[in-house]
């Protein structure tokens, strides 16, 4: 986490650490651990995402920590700040602006997309709900053309699940929810994605079923 937030600051503030971010994540893949033999989920997203800094030339993660926030759930706590949504929002309308004048790389579509999760849920928690669904909507138009990072297709039918079924749309949402669970596999982080989607899945039948059960007045 110290090289992805000392990956958003300029090299002047990054000075007084007197370490630099491609130094820190080029140590990420040397510092993993098992645990019953096993490795944590969030330390392979973080290996994998590292790797990018072992080129001769690396290309620069756009917003790593609020990439980690998301696999945490941390927008749904942050969300209910408004101040501090408006916040990630402008640093992420910063790495848009960032990806849409670096040259295009192997990495382009993948960054683009994340941006667009990234900012799709900041556009919900803030009401911005068609916005949002255009943001997730993105994610899914560029399928085809994700190289690396394949776990953000489910993940923005996850968040556009949970999006209708905030505005009541629950048919809609079940639809979605169902396409992200049965359609992807093996990718960072599914079974975090897998829980979520089968919570909200509970929760949108039970609704479904609670709407339909109630008798219509005469």
């Amino acid at each position: 986490m110290k090289a992805a937030y000392l990956s958003m600051l300029s090299k002047e503030d990054c000075k007084p650490f007197a370490e630099s971010e491609m130094e820190l994540f080029r140590k990420v893949s040397g510092l993993k651990q098992k645990i019953a033999g096993k490795s944590l989920p969030t330390e392979k997203f973080a290996i994998r995402k590292a790797r990018r800094y072992l080129a001769e030339s690396p290309i620069a993660l756009p917003a790593p920590p609020l990439e980690m926030m998301y696999i945490w759930n941390g927008y749904t706590v942050i969300g209910k700040h408004r101040d501090l949504t408006e916040g990630m929002l402008k640093t992420l309308d910063e790495a848009q602006r960032r990806l849409e004048h670096n040259p295009t790389s192997d990495y382009t579509i993948d960054d683009q997309c994340l941006v667009s999760l990234l900012k799709g849920l900041c556009l919900k928690h803030l009401g911005y709900h068609e916005e949002a669904e255009h943001y997730f909507t993105l994610v899914l138009c560029n399928e085809t053309q994700i190289k690396y990072d394949h776990y953000l297709v489910p993940n923005a039918l996850l968040e556009h699940g949970l999006l209708c079924m905030e505005q009541g749309r629950m048919e809609e949402a079940i639809k979605l929810l169902e396409t992200a669970k049965q359609n992807y596999k093996n990718y960072s982080m599914e079974s975090r994605t897998h829980f979520r989607i089968q919570a909200a899945l509970l929760k949108a039948r039970s609704t479904m079923e609670n709407v339909h059960s109630v008798p219509s007045t005469p």
